[in-house]
C-alpha cells in the first residue's frame, strides 16, 4: 500500500501543479461553501441559541463532504480497485491547494515590484504624476489571500500580508488534509478520502463563519483551532527545514502566540524569522518587529521557501504512511504478499510512483520564480 499511497500523492500534486484548481462552478469545495452560506443566518433570537445552533453546524456540516468523498471511493472501488484509488487521489487533489497559493503570492509581489519601478521612474519624470496603478493592482490581488482592508496598505504592507498568507495557508491548504490522508491511506482509502474532505469542511466553516460577530460560528472556529493545532506546527517545522534555519523555530516562539489564532502564528512567525523580515497586521500582531517589512526580493524568496516547504511536507507524509504500514499488523486472513486485484492496483499505481520526488520538484520548478532544492 505504500507505493499506492505515494502514487496517489503523485496524482494529486501533478494535477495541482499542471492543471491547477478547477473553476468554482466545478469545485466541490465551492459547492460546500454555498451550503455553508445557506447556514450563515440567524437561527435563534438569543446569542445562546445561536451558539447552540452553531454546535450543530460544526458537528454535522463537515460530515457531508466526508460522506460524499468516502462514499465515492467505496462505490468506485466496488467497480474497480484501480478506479477507487484514482477517485481517492482526486479527493486529495481537490482538498489541497499549492499552485494557486504560490502563483497568487508571486502575482502580489510582482505587482508591488511594478509599483517600485513606477515610483523610481516618476521621481525623474517632470510630469509629477502619481504612479499608483501598480499599487492598486497589488491591493486588488492581495484580497484573494487575506480578509483585511487593503485600501490603505503600502507596498511593503501588501507584501507582508502576502507572505503571512503564504505561511498560514501552507498549513491550511496542504498539511491539514495531506497528513490525515497519509495516515489513513495505507489502511483504508475511503477513510483517507473522508478524513481529507472532513478537514477541508472544517477549514471552510471556520473561514466563512468563524468571526466574533457570528455567534453561530464560534463552535466552528474552536473546532478548527483543535484540528489545526498539529498541521500549523508541522508547517512551521517544514518552513524552518526548507529555509535551512532550524533555529527559526526557537526564535519564532516569541511571537507565535501573538495572532488571535492559537495556530496561525507558528508558520507565520517561523517564515518571518527564516526570511529575517517583519510581518505586521496593524492592530492584531507584529512578528519579528525589529526587522524591516518585506522587500520585493524577500517576497520572491518567501515563494521559494514555501514551495520547498511543500516538498518537505510531501516527503514527511510519505514517511508517515511508511510508519503506519510498519506498525500495522496484517489484517486477519491476509497473506504477506498480496495477490489478485489489490496487487494489480499496487503494481499499476506503484509504477507511476517511482521517482515521485523528482517529478514533483521538476513540476514545481516550472512555476515562475520558484526554485526547488535538488534531491
Amino acid at each position: 500500500m505504500l507505493l499506492t499511497t505515494i502514487a496517489l500523492f503523485g496524482l494529486a500534486f501533478s494535477l495541482d501543479l499542471l492543471v491547477g484548481e478547477p473553476p468554482n462552478a466545478l469545485h466541490p469545495v465551492a459547492w460546500f461553501g454555498r451550503l455553508v452560506g445557506a447556514l450563515d443566518r440567524e437561527w435563534a433570537g438569543t446569542e445562546r441559541g445561536q451558539r447552540l445552533a452553531g454546535v450543530g453546524i460544526a458537528v454535522l456540516a463537515p460530515l457531508c463532504p466526508a460522506a460524499v468523498a468516502g462514499g465515492a471511493v467505496v462505490l468506485t472501488s466496488a467497480l474497480s480497485p484501480l478506479a477507487g484509488a484514482v477517485v481517492a487521489g482526486l479527493v486529495l487533489f481537490l482538498t489541497t491547494s499549492l499552485r494557486s497559493l504560490l502563483e497568487l503570492t508571486r502575482a502580489v509581489v510582482d505587482a508591488t515590484a511594478v509599483t517600485v519601478t513606477a515610483t523610481t521612474t516618476a521621481e525623474t519624470d517632470s510630469s509629477g504624476s502619481e504612479p499608483d496603478g501598480g499599487l492598486e493592482t497589488a491591493r486588488e490581488r492581495v484580497r484573494g489571500l487575506v480578509g483585511r482592508d487593503t485600501s490603505t496598505l503600502s507596498a511593503a504592507e501588501i507584501r507582508s500580508a502576502a507572505v503571512e498568507s503564504a505561511g498560514e495557508n501552507l498549513a491550511d491548504g496542504l498539511v491539514a488534509t495531506l497528513v490525515p490522508f497519509a495516515l489513513l491511506a495505507p489502511l483504508s482509502l475511503p477513510a483517507a478520502a473522508a478524513a481529507a474532505a472532513w478537514v477541508k469542511g472544517v477549514n471552510t466553516l471556520d473561514s466563512m463563519l468563524g468571526y466574533p460577530a457570528k455567534p453561530h460560528g464560534t463552535a466552528s472556529a474552536r473546532l478548527d483551532d483543535l484540528v489545526m493545532w498539529l498541521p500549523a506546527r508541522l508547517a512551521a517545522v517544514s518552513i524552518a527545514v526548507a529555509g535551512a534555519d532550524p533555529l527559526a523555530l526557537w526564535r519564532a516562539r516569541k511571537w507565535a502566540r501573538d495572532p488571535p489564532s492559537p495556530n496561525s502564528g507558528w508558520p507565520m512567525a517561523t517564515l518571518a524569522c527564516v526570511l529575517s523580515v517583519r510581518l505586521r497586521k496593524v492592530g492584531a500582531y507584529d512578528l519579528n518587529p525589529e526587522a524591516d517589512l518585506p522587500t520585493v526580493a524577500d517576497g520572491e524568496r518567501a515563494v521559494t521557501v514555501v514551495g520547498r516547504a511543500a516538498v518537505v511536507v510531501v516527503l514527511l507524509a510519505v514517511l508517515l504512511a511508511a510508519a503506519v504500514i510498519a506498525i500495522s499488523p496484517p489484517l486477519e486472513g491476509t497473506q504477506p504478499v498480496p495477490t489478485g486485484p489489490t496487487a494489480g492496483v499496487g503494481a499499476a499505481l506503484g509504477a507511476e510512483a517511482a521517482g515521485l520526488a523528482d517529478a514533483l520538484a521538476a513540476s514545481m520548478a516550472t512555476l515562475p520564480g520558484l526554485e526547488v532544492m535538488p534531491a
